[in-house]
């Protein structure tokens, strides 16, 4: 059996022993044999017969299969020049439990210890239907589940596994998916309440992700199903992975409660890795549903976002330098544009927010889930709205920053649109401007076509403190004409 182990047979059988797994297929072939001349435990006899089942599955005896073992039968009289100690070689197929008594040789020949003592576990079962739970989509309300979730098992220890599948719709779903035609304007799906396949990892930890089998094929009643195209891969020689979502197959179902659908699935078995098919009848809902949703959810307090204040700015005893006062902005990073709901997730240390609604919108086209501010997850069942910025919002319309304090007071920064007006100022453009500050070298000395091109100049020691000795020259304004020496 150890003989006929292919390299990852030989590693998974190593490594359930205890032994170094690496090395080449004949390094890896005389370890295990040495393990069988070194007396094995009955686990690791069981592990190795186990691996030889999934190597070659039995097969069903035919009347054909029988007759070749009547021969074989026949051809046993040198079964009595057989030691006690020989094994008595029969093809493992056929060692089905429909072999008749008679046509196996006497077990007294075979030795108390060898495999006919041993009772021959069935091939490992996979589970039909195994406690897999898939985590719930946020755009996706599921109505009925028709194809609960079933392992993508290994059957043929094939390269290429094949799985086929029925499902069937009743009338009311049926009528369902019909009237629900047209009610996503401008969508790609024509209907609301489609029919969803999803893949995942058969796992039963936790629930889990949309996750594609490699090498994936789907045929819906016979015709192939689009899948989201791979993703580009990470790194170098990784294997480019299709992103994680569900795939629609509405438009390739039957939409009839009397002709049942099919699917059969095409993909690459991966040793010690099992997949998980399941279909669900679902209604597909819009960005502006789910910020109805977090709306209905309510507004958080505002004294939760002045406590984090007040945390953030308590003074550190550690710290060198003490922090007094924490500026936000109340502009949305995603789209630079001024807050209207304000949110974030309830696990972001961070006060800033985003907009619900663009973030929401982001989603729909893309599902990430990040947050825009810290980069850290940020699913939808953890998004609040934050009061405190609600508020702020509604009394302050005329500035983009404002500036918290230890109190957890806060008070607007001057808007930027003045500070841009200093740049127009004639009393600081020109020649004169940067003479009268006191840091000119040599300036007056230029014509005064040169003095008009620098009429966008301005001081900024002006605001500073006066003993700065930096050149102006690295002091203008991005739009002057020609650089001052």
């Amino acid at each position: 059996m150890v003989m006929s182990f292919r390299v990852s047979e030989l590693q998974v059988l190593l490594g359930f022993a205890g032994r170094n797994k690496s090395g080449r297929k004949h390094e890896l072939l005389a370890k295990a044999l040495q393990l069988l001349k070194s007396g094995c435990s009955p686990a690791v006899q069981m592990k190795i017969k186990e691996l030889y089942r999934r190597r070659f599955p039995r097969k069903i005896l035919t009347p054909s299969d029988l007759s070749m073992l009547h021969v074989q039968a026949g051809q046993l009289p040198s079964a009595a020049a057989l030691t006690p100690g020989a094994v008595c070689h029969l093809p493992y197929d056929h060692g089905s439990p429909a072999v008749p008594a008679a046509l196996l040789p006497p077990a007294p020949l075979l030795g108390p210890k060898h495999e006919t003592d041993v009772p021959r576990l069935p091939p490992p079962v996979h589970p039909v239907h195994p406690d897999v739970k898939m985590k719930r989509l946020p755009f996706y309300d599921v109505y009925d589940e028709l194809i609960k979730p079933t392992t993508l098992a290994s059957t043929n220890g094939q390269r290429f596994e094949e799985a086929h599948f029925t499902f069937a719709l009743t009338p009311q779903q049926v009528q369902q998916i019909l009237t629900s035609r047209d009610v996503l304007p401008g969508a790609k799906c024509d209907y609301a309440i489609q029919v969803q396949l999803r893949f995942c990892l058969c796992e039963t930890s936790c629930p889990q992700e949309d996750y594609f089998p490699p090498n994936l094929f789907v045929k819906v009643n016979g015709k192939l199903c689009p899948l989201p195209g791979y993703l580009p891969p990470t790194k170098n020689g990784a294997e480019p992975k299709r992103p994680s979502r569900p795939v629609n197959i509405t438009p390739l179902a039957r939409l009839s409660a009397t002709v049942p659908n099919t699917i059969v699935v095409n993909w690459s078995s991966e040793f010690g890795r099992n997949y998980s098919l399941s279909v669900y009848l679902v209604k597909q809902l819009t960005s502006v549903t789910l910020l109805q949703k977090l709306r209905a959810k309510g507004i958080r307090n505002p004294d939760h976002s002045r406590a984090l204040i007040k945390e953030k700015l308590t003074a550190d005893p550690d710290s060198e330098i003490a922090t007094t006062s924490l500026r936000v902005s109340l502009m949305c990073p995603l789209g630079k544009m001024r807050l209207i709901v304000p949110c974030r997730a309830i696990t972001c240390t961070h006060l800033q927010c985003f907009d619900a609604a663009l973030y929401l919108q982001m989603n729909e086209k893309k599902p990430t889930w990040t947050c825009p501010v810290c980069d850290k997850k940020a699913p939808y069942d953890n998004l609040i709205i934050d009061g405190l910025f609600m508020e702020i919002l509604n009394s302050c319309t005329d500035c983009d920053e404002i500036q918290f304090a230890e109190d957890g007071s806060w008070c607007p920064m001057k808007p930027k649109k003045e500070k841009q007006e200093v740049c127009q100022t004639p009393a600081f453009s020109g020649i004169e401007g940067t003479g009268a500050a006191g840091t000119g070298s040599g300036s007056e000395g230029k014509n005064s076509s040169e003095g008009k091109k620098k009429v966008e100049v301005i001081d900024l020691t002006l605001d500073s403190s006066s003993d700065e000795e930096e050149p102006p020259a690295k002091k203008q304004c991005p739009v002057s004409g020609a650089a001052l020496p």
